[in-house]
């Protein structure tokens, strides 16, 4: 019996570790709560008291995750017992080799022992090639889903629609065999559309005059103290293709269309 083995028949206390990949899935979904399920059915099959459970919700790639740090702060506040780190899926743990690797070594140096009902962790050549493969198998997925996701973006784009946030006096809308589409968001709308009128006019002669007017609507967003916003933001705002009904992106090679 391997070293790690030996050390998780000795391992009595657990903490389980959940992670999605964004806030929106805590709230559209039940990801969390069915890692921490199939987690906690894991440690009852193994023996372990579940001590804590830790959560985070956002991207595999990054180490600094809030949850992830609260569990090695746990683990390094109790020296004397060695727990058992319980995690659904090597996925779970990161989606990207280094940052698993990394926080490999910060569950060891912290005193935890990495387990899971989806893989069998050991320090054997053959289970390390195994979860290597399942590393980098993990980045590979993640990277392929943001291929995909920027391919599906820009072929909208390219088909006039916008993709991106929603400008000030818009806001999305879902309608049927269109997806989520820009439309006007009151009232912010009708006062944005009489400044860039105003502007093209005449009636306002210079971006400050525009600025003024804007600063003076109870509405619209501020960005600086004293409601005040920035000149930089005025200059894009009367700058910017979406709101003559065009679009661009010049990143991704698509040229001015109509929107």
């Amino acid at each position: 019996m391997d070293q790690a083995a030996t050390q998780e028949k000795e391992i009595s206390k657990a903490v389980v570790y959940c992670r999605v990949s964004s806030s929106k899935q805590t709230v559209r979904g039940d990801g969390l709560n069915s890692q921490e399920t199939r987690c906690r059915d894991f440690a009852k099959y193994r023996g372990y008291d579940v001590v804590e459970v830790f959560r985070d919700d956002s991207s595999g790639s990054l180490t600094s995750r809030p949850g992830m740090q609260a569990m090695l702060q746990y683990l390094k506040q109790r020296p004397q017992d060695t727990h058992a780190v319980i995690i659904d899926d090597i996925s779970r743990l990161a989606r990207g080799v280094m940052a698993h690797f990394e926080l490999r070594m910060k569950i060891d140096k912290a005193g935890g022992v990495l387990v899971s009902p989806s893989i069998e962790f050991g320090e054997d050549s053959d289970s390390q090639l195994v979860e290597n493969l399942l590393a980098s198998v993990s980045q590979h997925q993640r990277q392929k889903n943001g291929e995909q996701t920027l391919n599906r973006m820009r072929a909208r784009i390219q088909n006039g629609y916008w993709v991106f946030q929603a400008p000030v006096g818009f806001r999305y809308e879902l309608r049927s065999g269109q997806g989520k589409i820009l439309v006007r968001d009151e009232p912010n709308a009708t006062v944005l559309q009489e400044a860039l009128e105003g502007y093209a006019s005449g009636r306002f002669e210079t971006q400050v005059e525009v600025k003024r007017f804007l600063e003076r609507q109870p509405s619209f967003p501020k960005d600086l103290p004293g409601g005040e916003i920035r000149n930089q933001r005025i200059f894009d705002m009367l700058t910017r293709v979406v709101y003559a009904g065009y679009i661009e992106s010049p990143k991704w090679g698509i040229t001015l269309r109509k929107a």
